[in-house]
């Protein structure tokens, strides 16, 4: 005769004890980090370098706010004021993750200044709502009010008459790319066939549904 309730209660322990350690090294990886170091590159307008005094260097992605990108209208002009804040400087940075390119995702400031929302104050980024529910509360709304006192004002990319968010321009680049490149080694005039919108690659499910666009 076979012990059935003592290997169910087996069971259920091993179940309980392996979540119990998933549920740790989900916590052990939430924990904050703290940056601090000399911001040594600035790739953009989000996004800088920056050298720990054991030289090791992280890429930081200026989290909740989004720049225009660097072949994007106003791109340069907001790398030179995230450069003009930044570079040279000794910086903060506070982390609780990174994104898929291994970037460091966090809140950089600099003799108390929250850089994040300067360049919102200045013009040259959004307030990122995408990945609103990622920032505290305060911050969220900081941004937020930020960013439309500078449209207000019409500071720095708010100059134009319809400038265009980075994740759309993002967005239509791909489509662009996915729709029209041609396949290798084809030759000869391409044939550009207009396809209703629910035929389009990787719109044929959830039309009509607004995934939180890729923080780039």
């Amino acid at each position: 005769m076979t012990d059935e309730p003592g290997k169910a209660g087996r069971a259920r322990q091993s179940v309980a004890a392996a979540l119990l350690a998933t549920l740790l090294c989900l916590s052990a990886t939430a924990q904050q980090q703290t940056i601090t170091g000399k911001v040594v590159g600035v790739s953009d307008g989000d996004t800088i370098t920056v050298l720990d005094a054991d030289n090791r260097q992280y890429r930081v992605r200026l989290l909740g706010i989004d720049a225009p990108e660097s072949n994007q209208d106003f791109g340069s002009r907001a790398k030179q004021s995230l450069s003009d804040l930044v570079f040279g400087k000794t910086v903060t940075v506070t982390s609780l993750k990174r994104d898929r390119y291994g970037r460091v995702l966090g809140k950089v400031t600099l003799d108390g200044k929250n850089i994040n929302l300067e360049q919102v104050n200045r013009g040259f980024a959004w307030f990122y709502v995408h990945y609103a529910t990622e920032l505290k509360p305060e911050d969220a709304k900081a941004y937020e009010q930020a960013e439309a006192q500078a449209r207000k004002e019409k500071r720095g990319l708010w100059a134009a008459a319809s400038p265009v968010p980075p994740w759309v321009f993002r967005r239509d680049r791909t489509l662009k790319g996915a729709c029209f490149a041609p396949p290798a080694g084809a030759t000869g005039p391409i044939v550009v066939q207009e396809l209703p919108l629910a035929e389009l690659p990787g719109l044929q499910q959830g039309l009509g549904a607004k995934p939180r666009p890729v923080q780039d």
